[in-house]
């Protein structure tokens, strides 16, 4: 009976665990949004929706694999200080890239 209680407290732990970790692991349009208007969108002189229309959501994933995407952000927003961004935005801001995409979501305005 014990053991049974012992197994059931370290299941509910666990699950509990896993449900909070992946909020904090998995990069967020919203967040890179966010993100676009607080530290690119006076540099680039446009919008966040603007600067995603540049590329396809294929041509966003390529730029990313290859892991160009602050290069290209520099390309887009010559005035752009790339060492002002921190490195665990990137991800976000380029999800936000690639949900916004030529060829993706329409935004709502």
């Amino acid at each position: 009976m014990m053991k049974m209680k012992k197994m059931l407290t370290a299941v509910v732990l666990g699950v509990f665990v896993a449900s909070a970790v992946p909020t904090t692991l998995v990069a967020n349009p919203k967040k890179g949004q966010k993100i676009f208007k607080k530290k690119f969108r006076k540099k680039c002189g446009f919008s966040g929706v603007r600067f995603a229309r540049n590329h396809t959501q294929a041509e966003w994933e390529e730029i990313w694999d290859e892991g160009k995407f602050q290069d290209e952000a520099k390309k887009i927003c010559p005035r752009l200080n790339i060492k002002k961004i921190k490195k665990k935005w990137w991800k976000h801001v380029y999800d936000f890239s690639y949900k916004y995409a030529s060829d993706g979501v329409v935004p709502k305005c």
